[in-house]
């Protein structure tokens, strides 16, 4: 244990609590628009390092590097695809959700969203969008609470389950306390600090094994290097990127800033940290391969070059870029999932006249809830990697939602059935890839996506009602509007 790299955590642990209390204090008499999305009044800085770093868990400094480091440059096609998707999602994705939530009577969440775009009276889409919220977003946050307890182990042989319930605890915190304005903040520091650590790392480690230091004389594995590998490796990897346009976490920060100006240069802002944080995270890979050799785990890849090359302050502080990427992403997934319950459960069908403090001690609740059923999952040795938790997530999230979302925005006769449909198909055919054809090598997104788009298109063009003339007027106005 390294008493220096602990009282490092320890710093960044109460900084992160602060920002919580702050917010706390400060949105006292605040209702639910403002603990669930920040009152809408959201800058382009933190709006876009915001909505990186709830995107960019702990798997691109511990499971990206860790699936390149053991089996080549070939696993970069999912980086590439996460790049493209993450850059279509801003350009055409963000101004258009900030508006058509904004007309479909100040949506706040994603259900919502989906509900009033459509002028529907029914809470079936509600409620099956926050079904799937519940349960994938407590595998995502598994996925960040086992990256802690990982963290803890390898640096201060603390028993990994204690650690994963500290930074359970952290999380449930300042999220409990602060809401929205309190997890994009604390996201904004996590990003600085994810970016130094991504830059850092693997310039340095490369320097030094030009230098001769390091495993020069390392066996590099066999097709290492090969960038072109099988179709379904290049498909899977490009396919992640389809994750993006139904991300609730990631989109719910467009519908948050404060004007279109700021979007414009939040856009830029965003995809500029992303592309720099993905191509250093695959560098990170490669610098590893060549500096560290082979070593047993390959998860801890960044953690045990930082620590070999850096004093224990510096390492300390760039090791907090793992708690950074971990917290920041399982904070706005416990959000996005409380904000589903309490305002498109518990209001609507549990207690329609719940006053705005009760709705926000509901979504407080859900927060303890579903935190501590992540970490139950991810406390179980046979839960699976950090990355395979993410992949399960970020795959229903993809399929279920990204067809929708995309044609509520760019299709006037889109209608309410056919997103009903489309969700339900879409995440129905995911999991159903998963369980039964996984063997095929194609990532379940792709074939989820495809079968929720058609689903959506099918099931809208043959309505014979169509959307409506009030819905069709509300497409016109959202779409001509710049708020």
């Amino acid at each position: 244990m390294n008493i220096v790299e602990m009282l490092v955590f320890a710093a960044y642990f109460v900084f992160m609590l602060g920002i919580g209390l702050y917010f706390f204090v400060k949105s006292k008499g605040a209702g639910e628009k403002d603990y669930f999305l920040g009152g809408r009044n959201m800058g382009a800085w933190v709006s876009a390092l915001s909505a990186g770093a709830s995107d960019m868990s702990a798997w691109v400094l511990m499971g990206l590097p860790a699936s390149i480091y053991a089996f080549g440059i070939g696993q970069t096609w999912i980086a590439i695809g996460l790049g493209i998707g993450y850059a279509l999602s801003w350009i055409f994705v963000a101004p258009r959700l900030r508006r058509f939530s904004i007309a479909a009577k100040d949506s706040i969440t994603i259900p919502q969203y989906l509900t009033n775009r459509f002028l529907s009276g029914s809470k079936v889409l509600q409620v099956l969008c926050a079904a799937i919220f519940l349960v994938a977003y407590t595998i995502y946050a598994a996925s960040s609470i086992k990256a802690c307890g990982t963290l803890f182990n390898t640096v201060m042989n603390i028993d990994a389950t204690v650690a994963m319930y500290l930074a359970a605890f952290i999380i449930i915190a300042y999220t409990f306390l602060g809401g929205f304005s309190a997890v994009c903040w604390t996201d904004f520091f996590q990003g600085l600090i994810m970016l130094a650590a991504l830059l850092l790392a693997p310039i340095f480690a490369l320097a030094l094994v030009g230098q001769g230091q390091g495993a020069v004389n390392a066996q590099l594995p066999e097709g290492f290097f090969h960038f072109f590998t099988s179709p379904q490796d290049i498909i899977s990897g490009l396919g992640w990127g389809l994750g993006y346009f139904g991300m609730p976490h990631i989109i719910i920060r467009f519908m948050s800033i404060k004007s279109e100006k700021e979007l414009r240069k939040s856009s830029v802002i965003g995809i500029s940290w992303t592309v720099i944080i993905l191509v250093m995270s695959a560098l990170t890979a490669v610098a590893g391969r060549l500096y560290l050799g082979e070593i047993e785990d390959s998860s801890t890849v960044f953690i045990t070059m930082v620590r070999r090359i850096f004093p224990a302050l510096v390492s300390g502080l760039l090791l907090s870029a793992i708690l950074s990427a971990a917290m920041s992403t399982a904070d706005s997934q416990l959000l996005a999932a409380s904000s589903a319950f309490a305002s498109d459960v518990y209001k609507p069908l549990i207690r329609k006249d719940a006053s705005d403090k009760e709705m926000l001690w509901a979504g407080r609740i859900v927060v303890a809830a579903i935190a501590v059923v992540a970490l139950i999952i991810a406390s179980d040795p046979n839960s699976g990697t950090i990355m395979g938790l993410v992949e399960n997530a970020w795959g229903v999230f993809g399929a279920a939602f990204g067809p929708v979302i995309l044609l509520s925005l760019f299709w006037k006769k889109m209608t309410f059935g056919g997103a009903v449909a489309g969700i339900a198909v879409g995440a129905g055919v995911d999991v159903a890839w998963l369980v039964l054809a996984k063997s095929t090598g194609i990532y379940e997104i792709v074939p989820g996506f495809i079968a929720g788009l058609l689903a959506t298109w099918l099931v809208s063009a043959l309505s014979k009602e169509g959307p409506g003339a009030q819905v069709e007027a509300m497409f016109d106005t959202a779409s001509k509007a710049e708020v």
